[in-house]
């Protein structure tokens, strides 16, 4: 009976202590927590970067380089559509592509359609608010050469407190001009989940 006793507090503290409060630490924003095992902020920041690096080391770069003289390639990102069964931050990745491709000094980077938008809404309002020598004008934008746009997608393989999560990032790079393909990537993540039973 006083072992009962004894062994009913032992698991009383130990739930009593699981339920307390919680505690905040700061880590650097470059430390990697994988908690959950899904999607997470390094998974994108390092997709982004190793695809980059193998996208602008492609034959398509030294291809356009000769043709147009040394000039660079005008690139923009386009969609990235998230066909996955979890939530993804798609716009962090996207932020995560243009960084690296900004970053990686072997093209000219445009923006996106929707912020070329707020853009030209700016130069209109130039056009009626600002002083003559410091509008800027219009129809001066640089016209994109090729557009980056791809999909991320998942397989969950689910067995009792165990999981695989695949994750599989596809992305094309296109000519505009002439719809050509002249690139396609793809980084596969895969992750095992192992889920631990609470015990004495």
């Amino acid at each position: 009976m006083r072992k009962a006793i004894v062994l009913l507090m032992a698991v009383l503290m130990v739930l009593a202590a699981g339920c307390g409060g919680k505690s905040v630490k700061r880590i650097d924003a470059d430390e990697v927590r994988d908690l959950s095992g899904r999607w997470n902020d390094t998974d994108s920041r390092l997709v982004s970067e190793e695809m980059i690096q193998d996208v602008v080391s492609r034959p398509w770069m030294s291809q356009f380089k000769s043709k147009s003289g040394g000039k660079l390639p005008v690139v923009i990102v386009g969609t990235v559509r998230n066909l996955s069964h979890e939530h993804i931050s798609v716009q962090t990745f996207t932020k995560d592509l243009e960084r690296s491709l900004l970053n990686s000094g072997e093209v000219d980077f445009v923006a996106s359609s929707s912020e070329r938008e707020e853009l030209r809404e700016e130069r209109k309002d130039q056009a009626t608010q600002s002083r003559e020598d410091t509008a800027k004008e219009h129809g001066m934008e640089i016209g994109a050469d090729f557009m980056l746009k791809g999909s991320i997608n998942t397989i969950q393989d689910k067995e009792g407190g165990d999981t695989v999560m695949f994750y599989q990032v596809n992305l094309e790079l296109i000519d505009i001009e002439s719809n050509k393909k002249v690139w396609i990537g793809e980084k596969k993540i895969k992750k095992f989940i192992k889920r631990h039973r609470f015990s004495l």
